[in-house]
């Protein structure tokens, strides 16, 4: 991980910090950890964007069904909306 060196401060309600505060002790973890790969999902940078990439092209192959195929599945997860 890289050296943490910068601070911010932001004032949330109540209800979000004990939003916060109970999934960092579900996960064993702290609320900055929480703050910060929220941040990271909601705004991707250059280095997570890669690290994807790598993961995605780093997979095992797998069998991929026929595009007819697979456009039903998707009609039929969306439940026939198009």
């Amino acid at each position: 991980m890289c050296m943490l060196s910068e601070r911010l401060q932001v004032l949330i309600d109540r209800e979000q910090r004990e939003r916060l505060e109970r999934h960092a002790r579900a996960r064993g973890t702290s609320v900055a950890t929480l703050v910060r790969e929220a941040i990271d999902a909601s705004f991707p940078g250059d280095t997570t964007r890669r690290r994807a990439a790598d993961d995605i092209l780093g997979a095992d192959a797998m069998d991929v069904p026929e595009l007819a195929d697979l456009l039903g599945e998707l009609d039929e997860v969306r439940g026939g909306r198009q």
